[in-house]
């Protein structure tokens, strides 16, 4: 059995209402920076730009969709993300969320705790 890694999916269904999923992303060992040694690594994923977000404490958003497909990495706090299907997935330092829910009734996010939540966003779209 090959070597993954897995991320929050939340995506947009044919009823309207976003969902979440989780996805497994196959890792090969592959030579990927000569001289170093192969490591393990997936395929390439498209991406057209990348932001860094800061969400404050206490942050509290109205549902919405996401503008853009995007790829959020947490690098510091916690939210809580509802999809409009009402399962929630919390996410925190390391985790990764797909955000593809860009029609329909979209997500809520409310950032949990004291302390601001942190993250750099890669934008498919």
């Amino acid at each position: 059995m090959g070597a993954s890694m897995r991320y929050h999916d939340l995506y947009s269904g044919s009823d309207g209402e976003s969902h979440w999923r989780p996805v497994e992303v196959t890792l090969e060992v592959r030579s990927f920076a000569p001289p170093a040694e192969s490591i393990e690594i997936s395929d390439t994923v498209a991406a057209t730009g990348a932001v860094f977000l800061r969400l404050r404490a206490g942050w509290n958003e109205p549902a919405h969709p996401t503008p853009v497909a995007q790829t959020l990495v947490c690098t510091r706090g916690r939210v809580i993300v509802t999809a409009s299907d009402g399962e929630t997935r919390e996410i925190g330092p390391g985790d990764i969320w797909k955000m593809q829910d860009t029609g329909g009734k979209g997500h809520h996010t409310r950032v949990l705790g004291n302390e601001d939540f942190e993250c750099v966003i890669i934008q498919h779209g």
